[in-house]
């Protein structure tokens, strides 16, 4: 112990809490950054409509998925934005994106309470403790002291059961709420006659059932149609050949536009005379129109090599006409070979049935009679996203390779604890400056050392876990999972994983045990009551850490600012074709559920496991989290898109996964009570913890089955009155009913949406089809305040919060629904096709090049020479005196524009 000065004030120093002064130090410049970033925003939003409320115009939107436009006051956005409700997004785009704000919501809602509880108790409980803490570490539970006021534990130990009591019921009442709307939604006539919820996925299908025959025996006279998946090797090489090749004819023909535009309006600018008459005739030889102003060096020419840097060089337009006149024929027939079943047979096989009740109950029954065999099983994937290489992965491959999975991402999280265990010791730096070859941290100046123990560990860990996401997503395609929703939640558990243990325990871990490391050293008799004391104070990395993620990373999520320049930067210089031009602009973003849900759950993760430990966390959690859904809710009404479906899963997934942040407060809590030798708290918390298990268990064997599967019970109630109703020829050779009036939607089935006012006779019906946001606060209002059907009461507040199962059942939540709208008949070409591979099924793609008809006319003769070979189009855009690209993208129905089809 010679090394280590025997210095009083030094060592008092060394104990000097820095949770203020790192606070304020990491508070500062994040607010002055964040009101920058809000500043921007505000002058940016009404004059860049395109970037940030894209839908509300964009003509890639039907009119029922756009939103209502905002004011475009500097501040008066803010009223019309707070009146439109979070129902909106489940009417005008997705259960998934609904039920992601209203987590968010609910988020909120369980800190806040958790600070109307615990603050007014354990505040003055642990300022007055007698421990001789200061600043904020006088308000942890480490200020008690266990000699003289243990008695105060009994405060934590209540204070627990009551909070962590409502958390477990707000679970379970959100899971309920969850199975009623999602049943009410997807057994709605709007979603119930899409293909995909009459699509039962079947993996690991054994040889001898790879047959139509066999799989209609076998699911008898309900199956409509059979999709067997088989290798597609020679047919995506082929046609993503010919894809290639065309996309580069494509830009080589509007590069030699745009050059023949130059030099020509470079021509005229020094008096020559535009003689259109002398031009050559569009039939006339290859490239003759051009060559008045382009020389045949300077076409678009690339070499045959290796990345393009060696090899012959050719003219590019002229060698991929003749390329795609090799390719197309022998695409298509190898597409034709595909149809003909020439290929070999893979273990995965899509089945539609006629009804969705036939779907559901051959999705929930054993379909073979071995182990592994023909499961798992899947409904409602759409055929964008399948992960077709996935489904030739035979059973025992599938186990394997799961497995190896596990073991990798077990790998990952121990690699990835040495730096995240770093930034938990730079967070609490300032309890190593005694130790004799760390006393050179003395000299730093106290407002740097603020910063690096504040600031700089918060952004290192965002960076840090930004990288794990995609190698998870890789993971999950190699493990087998058949679809990208499916990708999405194993991602979400993953991530979710590496967000607990990485943010959270390890970085408590050196947290804690860099505060107590040189007093443990020096009296290693006392390591129970200096764990007891000290483990709190790694809360203030967290503090930093919430001040991070709520004030700069949600004002980011909402601005937008680095964002909103790389878009136009893309937009204006590197999209050089009017494809490029088209698809930056009509594609609009989407959120990745499984790694940004995960983040938010993580802090309430935290947040919970410290709200009896350091109260104070639960407030800045609050902050966060609703800093967090206000940026995602005007992102998922006015930005964002949904691009992967799974159903409302993410949300029970995520509410469930809150239980982590019970259990690690109950064992933390039971460790301190050890830890501060007090046997009554100690007692009374195992017991909380045995009925927080029971409670879990109970819970999930009763909910878990009604999450995942649709009831047969109401499928029968539902489809029963369609079943009843004459159908035309047309409908009844398709396998659909009549109309339902319950909610006034057609269930006809349909490639799209078609909107629709319900013919009930009520006022309410025109009001909805005038404005979605009435309608919307209508359904929220019809689901809120009408009297239940069950008892015939308006429920109040705690009367519905408390009985979900009744006030927020199946028959309520179908209020909340989309009206007036129904989907139109699937064409026979999209029925047959549905669940093909992509490249089967892919035509040779419509190639497109502005029209310079008021300049050289160059395009005219090239549309002429290509479409020999290829389709090709030079309208919807053409090239201005300056020679830049000109579309109409309001409209944003170009010639590639192609109908979305909603299966």
């Amino acid at each position: 112990m010679s090394d280590i000065p025997d210095n009083t004030a030094s060592t008092k120093e060394a104990q000097e809490p820095v949770s203020l002064s790192g606070m304020v130090v990491t508070l500062v410049p994040i607010l002055i950054t964040s009101a920058i970033y809000i500043a921007i925003f505000l002058v940016l939003r009404t004059s860049n409509r395109r970037y940030y409320a894209p839908r509300t115009y964009l003509g890639s939107l039907r009119e029922n998925e756009r939103s209502p436009s905002l004011s475009s006051g500097l501040f008066s956005w803010v009223k019309d934005f707070w009146k439109i409700p979070d129902v909106y997004a489940l009417q005008h785009q997705s259960l998934d994106a609904y039920l992601y704000i209203r987590y968010l919501r609910m988020a909120v809602t369980i800190c806040f309470v958790g600070c109307c509880i615990t603050w007014p108790v354990l505040f003055p409980v642990n300022a007055t403790g007698g421990n001789g803490l200061k600043q904020l570490d006088i308000l942890t539970y480490g200020n008690i002291n266990r000699d003289t006021q243990y008695n105060r534990y009994y405060a934590h130990v209540f204070i627990s059961w009551i909070f962590f009591g409502f958390v477990m019921y707000l679970i379970m009442r959100e899971c309920i709420f969850y199975i009623n709307l999602r049943q009410a939604f997807l057994i709605s006539p709007l979603y119930s006659q899409r293909i995909s919820s009459r699509t039962v996925l079947f993996t690991s299908v054994p040889e001898p059932y790879l047959d139509e025959q066999r799989l209609r025996k076998v699911f008898g006279a309900s199956v409509k149609n059979v999709w067997i998946t088989r290798e597609t090797k020679e047919v995506d090489e082929l046609v993503e050949e010919r894809d290639k090749v065309a996309m580069r004819l494509e830009k080589a023909e509007v590069k030699l536009i745009k050059l023949a535009n130059k030099i020509r309006q470079k021509a005229l600018s020094k008096g020559a005379v535009n003689d259109v008459d002398k031009q050559a005739p569009l039939d006339a030889e290859s490239g003759s129109i051009a060559a008045r102003w382009v020389p045949r060096k300077k076409r678009p020419t690339h070499r045959l090599g290796p990345l393009g840097l060696i090899g012959k060089k050719v003219d590019t337009i002229d060698w991929c006409r003749e390329e795609l006149a090799r390719l197309v024929p022998e695409a298509e027939a190898a597409q034709n070979k595909y149809r003909d079943g020439a290929f070999k047979k893979v273990p995965g096989v899509f089945i539609e049935f006629r009804t969705q009740a036939d779907a559901e109950g051959a999705a929930q029954i054993l379909a073979h009679h071995r182990g592994l065999h023909m499961t798992p099983k899947y409904i409602g994937i759409r055929p964008s996203e399948i992960v077709w290489k996935s489904l030739a992965i035979p059973w025992w491959q599938r186990v394997i390779r799961r497995y190896a999975v596990y073991a990798f991402i077990t790998a990952m999280i121990i690699f990835w604890a040495i730096p995240v265990g770093v930034v938990g010791i730079i967070s609490n730096v300032n309890y190593l400056k005694t130790i004799s070859f760390l006393t050179w941290l003395n000299d730093i100046p106290g407002f740097i050392l603020g910063a690096v123990t504040g600031l700089l560990p918060s952004v290192a860990i965002s960076i840090l876990m930004s990288l794990v996401p995609v190698v998870i997503r890789i993971c999950a395609k190699l493990s087998g999972e058949p679809s990208l929703s499916r990708v999405e939640l194993f991602t979400q558990n993953a991530y979710f994983a590496f967000q607990v243990i990485q943010v959270f325990l390890v970085a408590t871990v050196a947290s804690s045990a860099t505060a107590v490391a040189k007093q443990i050293y020096d009296n290693p008799g006392s390591v129970t009551s200096l764990l007891s004391e000290n483990l709190p104070k790694s809360s203030n990395f967290y503090i930093s850490y919430f001040i991070v993620q709520g004030l700069s990373i949600a004002t980011s999520v909402l601005t937008q600012v680095v964002g909103f320049f790389v878009f136009n930067l893309l937009y204006k210089f590197l999209a050089n074709t009017p494809r490029a031009l088209y698809t930056k602009w009509a594609n609009l973003s989407a959120i990745s559920w499984g790694s940004t849900m995960p983040v938010y759950t993580n802090i309430v993760v935290i947040a919970l496991a410290y709200a009896t430990i350091a109260p104070l966390m639960l407030g800045w959690a609050t902050v966060a989290m609703g800093l967090f859904y206000l940026a995602w809710r005007y992102n998922v009404l006015f930005v964002t898109d949904t691009q992967i479906d799974t159903r409302g899963l993410i949300y029970p997934r995520a509410i469930k996964q809150l239980y982590t942040g019970i259990y690690l407060a109950e064992i933390c809590m039971i460790g301190l009570f050890g830890a501060s030798v007090a046997p009554g708290p100690l007692v009374l918390m195992v017991i909380f913890l045995i009925f927080t298990i029971l409670f879990h268990i109970s819970m999930n064997s009763a909910l878990n089955p009604l999450m995942y599967n649709l009831p047969l019970t109401l499928l029968a109630e539902e489809e029963g009155p369609l079943l009843e109703v004459p159908v035309d020829s047309h409908t009844a050779e398709n396998g659909l009913g009549g109309e339902e009036p319950r909610n006034g939607i057609s269930p006809t089935t349909g490639a799209n949406y078609t909107e629709k006012v319900p013919s009930n006779g009520t006022n309410g019906a025109q009001s909805r089809a005038e404005d979605p946001i009435l309608g919307a606060k209508e359904a929220l209002d019809a689901e809120r305040h009408q009297p239940n059907h069950m008892t015939g009461k308006k429920p109040n507040f705690l009367v519905k919060f408390l009985k979900p199962w009744i006030y927020s059942d199946y028959n309520t939540l179908r209020a909340l629904l989309p009206k007036g709208v129904h989907l139109d008949p699937y064409s026979a070409e999209v029925e047959r096709d549905a669940y093909c591979p992509p490249n089967v099924t892919s035509d040779v793609p419509l190639l497109w090049i502005p029209s310079d008809a008021n300049g050289a006319s160059v395009s005219r003769q090239e549309v002429e020479h290509t479409s020999r070979v290829v389709p090709i189009t030079d309208e919807g855009c053409e090239l201005d005196e300056k020679g830049h690209l000109v579309w109409d993208r309001e409209g944003t129905r170009p010639p590639i524009w192609e109908e979305k089809i909603y299966y």
